[in-house]
């Protein structure tokens, strides 16, 4: 059970989290927006209309930049409800009581861990659910503005590409498909004016592009033993896929930072997905991810502790530099796992290696 002195710790340490959450994502708005003004205002629009899409994209954009800043804010707000408690003596006559200066800290770690695992929610429920809106340029955050298609195979040898997208539509515009002869019987060139993809019924799999405007259209000979392929009108076609939906043809080759760990993994079991480097290694940082959190919290509160006599402003630098070096380590490895010099498990677990211990070591030095 807690005592006084740790809900009064935990609350502290709520309050501060409030303060570092609310100064840090006002902070990161502020600048981005008017850095970035010209390209809200660059249609003609009026100044509601404006204010609008403003409010709309950062609505959905602050939980990338929480997500961004997450453990950031978790290791200041630790910090400055220890240093607070410093400044005002009231760690002295615990410890002269007998209070052990790890009991005392652990609401703060308790607290800690409770804010990293929100972080984990949204990352894994919540950005997962709004990241086609994160993908929205700032001159179009609803995401009318055409896209480009990007082409890809079915697992049965189908091609699939086109030209520009419509989002809202779900509309492809100069659609052309590839049938190869082990499908289709004999090698098909399909090309339309526009494709519409129909998503499968709840619990089935895969979906079907409705094809108008199809070249050639009349398609002589056609199997329609094989579920792949059927005409239901002159230039009008019914294309049966698994795999190559709307989403995947057009989303931007990043997307994968803004899917859960689940979709990840579910990628990474695909054929292709031994080829797929930079997502492997995004996979295994997000298991590491909450002990990362940790380490980082359990290292900056050691070196606040260490020398409880020490200027606070001079302990929170030193937690600030360890810090610095702490998440340039992290990107290094990341960087080297991306570029294939080692492994992608390697690349997100070296962190925890090096830093795991040294942060045992130096928490279990703080003076009690």
């Amino acid at each position: 059970m807690f005592t006084l002195i740790d809900r009064q710790l935990i609350i502290g340490y709520f309050k501060a989290y409030f303060i570092c959450l609310v100064s840090l994502l006002s902070l990161y708005v502020v600048v981005d927006l008017f850095t970035n003004l010209d390209d809200f205002s660059s249609k003609q629009k009026d100044f509601l209309h404006t204010l609008s899409d403003i409010g709309m994209y950062y609505t959905f954009k602050l939980t990338q930049i929480f997500d961004q800043l997450c453990e950031y804010i978790v290791l200041l707000s630790a910090m400055f409800t220890i240093a607070w408690m410093q400044r005002q003596n009231e760690m002295v006559p615990l410890l002269s009581s007998g209070v052990s200066t790890r009991r005392i800290v652990t609401p703060v770690l308790f607290s800690a861990f409770v804010m990293l695992s929100l972080a984990v929610i949204n990352q894994e429920l919540i950005i997962p659910k709004v990241g086609h809106r994160l993908l929205n340029d700032k001159d179009d955050p609803i995401g009318e503005k055409e896209v480009g298609v990007r082409g890809a195979y079915e697992p049965n040898g189908i091609h699939i590409e086109g030209e520009k997208a419509k989002r809202n539509e779900r509309m492809i515009l100069d659609f052309r498909c590839t049938i190869p002869e082990s499908v289709a019987g004999n090698l098909l060139h399909l090309t339309a004016k526009q494709a519409v993809f129909i998503p499968p019924a709840e619990g089935q799999r895969g979906g079907k592009w409705e094809l108008t405007a199809t070249k050639p259209a009349e398609v002589d000979g056609l199997d329609k033993s094989n579920g792949v392929l059927e005409q239901i009108d002159t230039g009008r076609f019914i294309l049966h896929v698994r795999e190559i939906d709307f989403d995947h043809i057009t989303r931007n080759p990043n997307w994968y930072r803004l899917a859960s760990t689940s979709r990840i993994y579910h990628e990474l079991q695909k054929p292709e997905g031994n080829r797929l480097v930079s997502v492997a290694v995004l996979f295994h940082i997000r298991l590491t991810r909450p002990i990362l959190g940790m380490v980082l919290v359990l290292l900056g509160l050691s070196v606040i502790l260490r020398d409880q006599n020490r200027n606070v402003i001079i302990s929170a630098g030193s937690c600030l530099v360890l810090c610095a070096i702490f998440f340039a380590t992290c990107y290094v490895f990341k960087i080297l796992g991306d570029s294939d010099f080692i492994a992608p498990a390697l690349a997100a677990w070296m962190p925890i290696v090096g830093f795991g211990p040294l942060c045992i070591v130096m928490f279990d030095a703080v003076h009690t």
